[in-house]
């Protein structure tokens, strides 16, 4: 008895790492999705005020971002040409359903998700999503994308308070951000020390924090499988640098390229051993 006890634990030694490795590992997607706003979109990350998708974070096919798709595609060579991208500048989480049933549509079998600045970045911080509505439609998503079983990474919204610190003694920068009208509940009086002003940007500052929580947690009750990023993008240490000179506000090349490397280290462990084939994707759905 002894010794068969003693060959149990030796096997359970041996083999459960080695299942549970298994286990955690993905086939590599033939088809992938970005969902979101401008961020995704790569808006002024190439040119000026334009969309620039292909050096988006999620789904560009800029070598110099190396997005996720790109990474991907050194896994399963299946998804070249399949990078996706749904996401739209100026979206928020009320538009997010739409573009989960475009990806749905596509048979996206990896859905990124950045959604929420939008949703934050009001003319007034009293017109800002509440965050159970946030929450509503965020969950609403998650259900499109639960019909196929597509495997999800959820991102959180980068923190614009800094932003704000970086930019605030920069004139240029508050010119954009003052002329373009660029994300007022946050930037709006960028210079202001008053006490109106500071306890305005910390409140905003709650809401996007608020809203980075209500997503990962949705993330957590997304039965096929979800990641999120826990915080790795609002914690991001971006400096000017990362920023787009277009408008002081959106991620430039740099930018997007940090975004990539902070997130998909995050998300799912791909197995590049077992790629997915086009084949065995129709077949399982």
């Amino acid at each position: 008895m002894v010794a068969k006890i003693a060959f149990v634990v030796a096997a359970a030694v041996v083999w459960t790492p080695l299942t549970a490795a298994a286990a955690a590992a993905d086939p590599a997607p033939v088809v992938m999705a970005a969902l979101g706003d401008s961020i995704s979109a790569g808006f002024n990350a190439c040119g000026w005020y334009v969309s620039c998708t292909s050096r988006s974070w999620s789904a560009g096919d800029d070598t110099g971002v190396n997005s996720h798709y790109l990474r991907l595609l050194a896994l399963n060579p299946e998804i070249k040409g399949h990078g996706l991208n749904f996401a739209v500048p100026g979206s928020a989480s009320a538009d997010l359903v739409a573009q989960a049933q475009k990806a749905v549509a596509a048979k996206a079998g990896y859905v990124t998700i950045l959604i929420g600045a939008q949703d934050a970045c009001v003319d007034d911080e009293e017109k800002m999503t509440p965050v159970p509505v946030y929450r509503a439609r965020v969950d609403r998503a998650f259900a499109v994308l639960a019909t196929t079983g597509a495997k999800v990474f959820a991102a959180s919204i980068p923190d614009v308070k800094r932003l704000w610190r970086l930019g605030k003694d920069n004139v240029v920068a508050r010119s954009f951000w003052a002329l373009g009208h660029i994300c007022p509940s946050m930037l709006a009086r960028a210079s202001s020390d008053a006490k109106k002003d500071r306890a305005r940007r910390e409140r905003v500052r709650d809401r996007v924090r608020d809203y980075n929580a209500e997503m990962a947690a949705a993330c957590a009750a997304y039965t096929p499988g979800c990641r999120s990023d826990g915080g790795a993008v609002f914690d991001y240490p971006f400096t000017l640098d990362h920023i787009s000179r277009w408008d002081y506000f959106h991620p430039n090349a740099d930018g997007q390229k940090a975004l990539a490397r902070a997130t998909f280290k995050t998300g799912f462990p791909w197995d590049a051993t077992v790629p997915l084939t086009r084949e065995s994707s129709a077949a399982g759905g």
